[in-house]
């Protein structure tokens, strides 16, 4: 059974599969076959006559744990007790059904999801922005910092959400609540606290194995060295190379470290790539080669040669759309299906050119992992302001921004508003404007009548700059109703300032081409792009590069390869090459890179230079040229004519030469490369 289990495994992923007891790392590229190596070695181990209940798998997504079940139970005959194969949360949830009564709660629990612990929030705090204190607690809990950690912080931002924090605990412990994040603090808080119970865990879980090890985070690493208490048979599969998730709280150091942390490490390399063709694979290896940190792979095609990847340069993002969308239309015309074609781009904002240019050529599309830009909250705010400004007896619009950005105007005084105009017959701006003070303040009281009148002014204002200068009216409209600003302290924040930007800049260009242009017919043009019905024939698809990971497609074309758009300014530059990586090891057959002269940026039309990873790919020359990985790595002997031995632990460019933090024998030092020899 055993011997047909890995008849269609490559020698590489055999000897993964084949490999039982002690720690190993499965550095799987992109395309290399993960998902098979790891249901064949789970299924192999069980062929072995290994107790099922006592192997324990983990994943990210349910998606890929009921992939990963079908696939493992499909080599097995017969299975009687199916082993644990889920997601961290999932084995969280199932850990404390059984024990969390050790922490005084009972296991009857209810987990409250993202909506709810959002109104829970709220109802505790009402001055701090709930997404951005959600976030903070969510990152609290990741990096196991309790209450009584987070109190002693000292930045002023963390102090005053670490006493949210406090009232948040005791509200889901009163009413026998958890959130999502509990599900992994909670069972680590218990392994910690009784040593009895962290050994006979270990036990029953004698063989753990880990899919997409790179995107773990701080807990994650925690809660699995617990479980690998009594023994040392852990097997992790994953790409440095593929983690992107630094935001979210993924660390790349738990796949960068893991030899270091555990002993006698299995280091496995699935280079063979069974997806994409040689010509694709060298342009993704020679970029990813700049980066430091990182095991050192090189993925290996196995499919044909292929044609080189296509490189457009435009003079905007007009153009930009309308030579993809000619590439589409010839693919179209030789038979491709666009189910297996993709868009990626770094920024969400890029989509609104594509979603209007593939609209206009009536190209079926779908957005994977986010809304189409015209549904986007932000912009669906501005619209109805821009129809107020235009309009300002369109109730529904005036509904929308009466409070947005909050400005104390909650919903009861909005029905009171809404009712007396219904009675008056008039809009609900009219009722504000026409009613007598007496009669409103009576109604709604003073303090929330003395701020619709300052909106009033603000609308009859911004109407008047409207009349007198288009240009000036989309700077004088922020200032005046500081919405940017509303979104700065949000946990995306970035990316719905750069779709209000995107928005600005859609505007200006439509009030500059024609004199005659004006607000109202902006907007029913807008309508008409945004009531799009589906079409026949499949879609394809667009999406940000974060959101294809994991996903391949036939035809890939990646667009807004520009400094500031990709990579991002002041982002971590490793991070942003990986993402680079990902992106082109999407595409099977064909990969299409494209940049721009100038696109909208910041809400203007500013002139780019193209990304650095043209350069460092290789696919253009000139230009952010730089050096490739250094003859020095983490984890490399050195010699010191003072200091003597020591062990790499960081490598930084340094103008020409590289930065070193050595360790020697305890002693942290940093030292330039030329005054070490590597042994």
């Amino acid at each position: 059974m055993a011997k047909d289990i890995l008849k269609d495994l490559n020698p590489t992923q055999q000897d993964a599969v084949k490999h039982i007891d002690g720690p190993m790392l499965i550095l799987a590229g992109a395309g290399s076959g993960k998902t098979k190596t790891i249901t064949t070695r789970l299924a192999y181990l069980i062929s072995l006559g290994i107790d099922p209940s006592s192997i324990l798998t983990l994943t990210f997504t349910n998606k890929a744990a009921k992939e990963m079940k079908h696939r493992a139970y499909s080599l097995i005959d017969d299975i009687t007790i199916p082993p644990l194969l889920c997601t961290f949360h999932k084995f969280g949830l199932i850990f404390l059904k059984f024990h969390i009564q050790k922490l005084g709660r009972k296991n009857n629990f209810m987990i409250v999801d993202t909506d709810d612990k959002k109104r829970i929030l709220r109802s505790l705090e009402k001055e701090l922005e709930i997404p951005m204190v959600a976030s903070m607690i969510s990152k609290f809990k990741n990096s196991f910092t309790s209450v009584e950690d987070a109190m002693i912080l000292n930045d002023t931002n963390s102090k005053e959400v670490a006493n949210v924090y406090e009232a948040y605990e005791n509200y889901l412990h009163k009413n026998n609540l958890v959130d999502f994040d509990d599900l992994l603090f909670l069972p680590y808080k218990l392994l910690m606290q009784d040593d009895k119970l962290c050994e006979e865990t270990s036990k029953k879980y004698n063989y753990i194995m880990v899919d997409e090890y790179q995107d773990t985070n701080e807990l994650q690493f925690k809660l699995l060295q617990k479980l690998c208490h009594s023994h040392q048979n852990i097997s992790v599969v994953g790409d440095d190379d593929q983690s992107i998730y630094e935001w979210r709280g993924a660390t790349i150091k738990n796949i960068l470290n893991f030899d270091k942390e555990f002993k006698d490490v299995k280091i496995v390399k699935l280079e063979h790539n069974y997806r994409s063709t040689h010509e694709i694979l060298k342009y993704a290896n020679t970029l990813i080669e700049h980066n430091q940190d990182r095991l050192g792979k090189k993925l290996i095609g196995t499919k044909e040669q292929g044609e080189k990847p296509k490189v457009y340069e435009s003079f905007n993002e007009t153009l930009e759309t309308q030579k993809i969308i000619r590439d589409i239309n010839a693919l179209l015309d030789n038979g491709e299906e666009l189910n297996d074609m993709a868009i990626l781009y770094r920024v969400n904002a890029i989509s609104r050119q594509l979603e209007d240019g593939l609209t206009k050529a009536s190209i079926n599309y779908k957005l994977i992992g986010g809304k189409r830009f015209y549904e986007r909250a932000e912009i669906k705010d501005l619209i109805a302001y821009f129809r107020t400004i235009a309009e300002p007896n369109d109730n529904f619009s005036f509904k929308r921004i009466i409070n947005q950005p909050k400005r104390g105007i909650g919903k009861t005084t909005v029905d009171k508003i809404e009712g007396l105009s219904k009675t008056k017959n008039i809009s609900m701006f009219e009722t504000i404007s026409q009613v007598s003070s007496d009669e409103m303040t009576t109604l709604i009281g003073k303090k929330n009548y003395r701020t619709l009148k300052l909106f009033e002014a603000s609308i009859y204002e911004i109407q008047d700059i409207l009349k007198n200068s288009k240009m000036l009216f989309i700077d004088h409209f922020d200032d005046m109703f500081e919405f940017k600003q509303s979104f700065k302290k949000l946990f995306d924040g970035e990316d719905r300032i750069a779709n209000i930007d995107e928005f600005y800049g859609l505007l200006r260009d439509y009030l500059i081409k024609d004199e005659k242009n004006d607000i109202a017919s902006f907007l029913n043009i807008i309508s008409l792009s945004s009531d799009k019905e589906d079409l026949d024939g499949g879609a394809i698809s667009l999406m940000s590069i974060h959101s294809s990971k994991g996903l391949e497609y036939k035809h890939i074309f990646v667009v807004g390869l520009e400094e500031g758009f990709f990579p991002l300014l002041n982002a971590d530059i490793q991070e942003e090459r990986r993402l680079g990586y990902v992106a082109f090891t999407r595409a099977k057959s064909s990969l299409t890179v494209s940049f721009v002269q100038n696109r909208f940026y910041k809400g203007k039309r500013s002139n780019l230079t193209k990304s650095r990873f043209l350069v460092e790919s290789g696919l253009l020359k000139g230009g952010f040229k730089m050096k490739k990985i250094s003859s020095f790595a983490k984890g490399d002997a050195v010699k010191h004519n003072l200091f003597g031995l020591g062990t790499i632990e960081m490598v930084k460019p340094a103008g020409s030469l590289y930065k070193l933090k050595i360790n020697f024998g305890g002693n942290k030092r940093e030292i330039m490369s030329s005054f070490v020899t590597k042994l």
